[in-house]
């Protein structure tokens, strides 16, 4: 057995302590190969390079890590963004690739590099701003409408929409961001103004509202909303979700109205029974009104709000006649995207009528149908008839006899009073019900079979055309 002195333990001590004093490694200040970290969902990668001596004393277990402050720059309770593999990188300078958390939101923070083995921290970068954009699109406020009114004393609320959906990206689905608003000061200056979901105005003035993402430039940012005090002409205005006009086969559009106490909505001038909420759901086209109370004073707001996605028209009257021989061409006019024609006669479909025009040389009853196939696909359709001309009786006859045999089956009048004249015909029975009132008489009463209650039942007649009235009676016979 081996002897050890003394002196050989003290060599063997100091020997050890030597090779772990020299086993060190100094790491330089890391180099950003950034200004400022603005991440996304689509881009989070940032480069970092620093050097360290020497490079004989790294181990092949060692690693390099990042580590991240908080956002005043104070590593107390660092955050470790990176660590390589095992022995990975082994030459200097080195250059690491990282990625923020996606929670990340400051102005000044920093990074530094440690290694494992040996074990070694270099002093902090430079600081920098980062923020995780998670949100960075445009997105509402207000329901979407530009104007908003508020009373003389009081205030109005802006508040950013939500929830998100495929027309509202609303940043609150993310409850880390924060937020700033602002009122503009001229065509291109805004001033800051409060922070915070909503904002209470008793300003006259535009207001907007962006995802605080500090000095990374964002696409995350509301409509403009102009704010003013009520007044006795005081309007404001209603949006439609699916915009106007609105695409009919993406189903019913929801009217909006600014924030108030209470409402009641109106279609064509009357008021629609229960409609009393902020919002409106409706399918059907038409002009809209909401009454706005604000508390202590009153608004309205309209919209006139279409649902068919192109414009159209046709070139025809909706009663034509036509001599024998004759024909009638009829034109379709419209806007719609990779417009398709069907053209009926008699509810029956038109072989080979596929254009916006058609020739008539029969008589009967006539639709064209148009509808846009590309975008918003939506349709629109027109009706019209064909009759040979009516024909031209000297006297109103008191009689009629609707059996069939094509003999005073209709009661024929005057051309002076019928299509096109603008004379009001109007048919009373003997109970004194009102059977046929009309301002285009089309010589075509009775168009359904009468129930006789009576024999030869008696009818009453009264036609006004130019401020003249002539009345009789109609006698129906079998």
């Amino acid at each position: 057995m081996r002897n050890f002195t003394i002196s050989n333990i003290v060599v063997l001590f100091f020997f050890s302590l030597s090779t772990t004093i020299s086993a060190q490694i100094v790491i330089s200040t890391p180099s950003l190969g950034f200004t400022q970290a603005c991440a996304s969902p689509s881009f989070n990668t940032y480069n970092v390079t620093f050097t360290f001596s020497p490079e004989s004393e790294l181990t092949g277990t060692n690693q390099f890590i990042i580590e991240l402050s908080d956002d005043t720059g104070d590593f107390s309770n660092p955050s470790q963004i990176y660590s390589s593999n095992q022995g990975e990188f082994t030459t200097s300078p080195t250059t690491l690739t990282f990625s923020v958390p996606t929670t990340i939101s400051g102005e000044a923070f920093k990074i530094r590099i440690k290694s494992t083995s040996p074990v070694a921290t270099s002093t902090p970068s430079v600081a920098f701003p980062a923020y995780y954009k998670i949100q960075d699109t445009p997105f509402s406020i207000n329901n979407l409408i530009s104007t908003g009114v508020y009373c003389a004393g009081g205030r109005y609320l802006l508040t950013i929409d939500n929830p998100g959906d495929a027309m509202n990206d609303s940043p609150l689905q993310y409850p880390s961001l924060t937020y700033n608003w602002y009122k503009e000061t001229g065509a291109t200056t805004s001033v800051l103004v409060d922070s915070g979901e909503s904002l209470s105005v008793n300003q006259p003035g535009t207001y907007f509202v962006e995802t605080n993402y500090g000095t990374c430039t964002s696409n995350s940012y509301s409509n403009r909303v102009t704010v003013s005090e009520s007044t006795s002409s005081s309007t404001s205005e209603i949006s439609s979700s699916l915009g106007n006009p609105y695409c009919v086969s993406q189903g019913a559009t929801t009217l909006s109205a600014i924030n108030a106490v209470s409402y009641q909505w109106f279609k064509d001038g009357s008021e629609i029974s229960g409609a009393t909420s902020q919002m409106y759901e409706t399918s059907e086209p038409g002009n809209y009104t909401v009454n706005i109370n604000l508390g202590d004073c009153n608004t309205t707001a309209t919209i006139n709000l279409e649902n068919t996605g192109f414009t159209s028209s046709i070139d025809v009257d909706e009663y034509n006649t036509l001599e024998e021989g004759e024909t009638l061409v009829v034109i379709v006019s419209n806007d719609a995207v990779n417009p398709e024609f069907k053209w009926y006669l008699n509810e029956n479909q038109i072989a080979g009528a596929n254009t916006n025009s058609y020739e008539a040389t029969q008589t009967g009853n006539y639709k064209v149908v148009i509808t846009q196939t590309s975008g918003c696909v939506a349709s629109s359709e027109f009706l019209f008839s064909i009759t040979e001309p009516f024909p031209d009786v000297a006297d109103i006859p008191n009689l009629i006899s609707p059996n069939g045999d094509g003999i005073n089956d209709t009661w024929i009048i005057p051309q002076e009073y019928v299509n096109g004249s603008n004379a009001e015909v109007t048919i009373i029975s003997a109970q004194g019900e009102v059977v046929l009132q009309t301002n285009n008489y089309q010589n075509n009463w009775p168009e359904n079979k009468l129930n006789f209650n009576a024999v030869n039942p008696v009818y009453y007649y009264i036609i006004k055309s130019n401020n003249t009235t002539k009345k009789g009676s109609i006698t129906v016979i079998n």
